[in-house]
């Protein structure tokens, strides 16, 4: 079985790392990502994908993306659940990351910097 998802897009908001109770290193990004067709209107529509960033991956976008930031992520689709204040059960699918590319910047500058939750 297959469970891989590559999205290309731009940060909606500035990261913010935060810590898990254990120390991890964490940060919850939604990147915008436009469909390459037109609806029946003539535009673009863009889908806001959740993502979630663990380690020195969520450390390092926080360090070197902001808002409007390009970046590439390869990862997996994950759902999880949990009981909100009134009790009911509320499901969350995201985008787990396993690696990151910035590929923002100026538009002269050609760098790719990758960072893979496997070096860490």
């Amino acid at each position: 079985m297959i469970n891989q998802v590559t999205l290309v897009g731009r940060l909606t908001k500035n990261p913010e790392l935060k810590f898990t109770q254990e120390g991890t290193a964490m940060t919850n990004v939604t990147i915008a990502v436009s469909r390459n067709f037109r609806n029946r209107d003539g535009t673009i529509e863009t889908d806001f994908v959740n993502c979630t960033l663990w380690k020195r991956t969520a450390e390092n976008t926080v360090q070197y993306c902001r808002k409007g930031s390009l970046i590439g992520i390869v990862g997996r689709i994950q759902t999880r659940h949990y009981e909100n204040a009134e009790g009911r059960k509320v499901y969350v699918t995201e985008v787990v990351a396993d690696t990151v590319r910035f590929l923002g910047g100026k538009p002269q500058d050609e760098k790719i910097l990758e960072i893979s939750s496997e070096e860490d």
